[in-house]
């Protein structure tokens, strides 16, 4: 008896771990297909197929440019390399050809992401803002009698005490002050 007692616990415990695991595995599943999430992915990984190909273009195009108008008989910028006497020592050699090819592939990767991403982003933004906007209600009126600005649901005037019109009806002119 005390043996189907503790087996009987055992099963329970066990059935509520894996209810609890597989009711977790169902709240990652529904977090794994939210849409935000996979448009996420999918922008790394055109990110990163987008960054091999700048890099390719800066490697293969417009480095050998620059380093044919250099003095230097370089292949491309990878090679381009400076060093410098200080005194008696050779300071050296500073290899700012790599250095040059990736500070280009940034800049070109920021420029592209900034107007084709950013840039239009802003512009849509501002649209559904514009649109969305509502036009405040007012929540003071003026007197017609001294012109001062009071609450909308004022019966007087705090300045003239003047009794005021109901604040849906406004008079056509003002009378005379007294």
């Amino acid at each position: 008896m005390e043996r189907n007692d503790f087996m009987g616990t055992f099963r329970e415990y066990g059935g509520r771990g894996l209810h609890v695991g597989l009711s977790t595995l169902g709240d990652f599943q529904k977090f794994l297909l939210r849409g935000n999430v996979i448009d996420l992915a999918v922008g790394v990984v055109i990110g990163a197929a987008f960054n091999g190909l700048v890099q390719g273009f800066v490697t293969d195009v417009i480095s050998p440019l620059i380093a044919a108008f250099s003095d230097n008989k370089l292949k491309n910028l990878d090679g381009l390399q400076f060093s410098f006497p200080i005194g008696s020592w050779n300071v050296g050699p500073f290899l700012v050809g790599n250095f040059l090819t990736l500070l280009i592939s940034f800049l070109i990767t920021a420029a592209v992401v900034y107007f084709l991403v950013v840039k239009p982003f802003n512009i849509l933004e501002d649209r559904y803002k514009m649109h969305m906007a509502k036009p405040v209600e007012p929540t003071t009126r003026d007197c017609p009698y001294c012109l001062s600005s009071v609450p909308l649901l004022a019966t007087r005037c705090s300045y003239c005490t003047s009794q005021l019109p109901p604040a849906n009806q406004q008079p056509s002119s003002a009378p005379t002050q007294r």
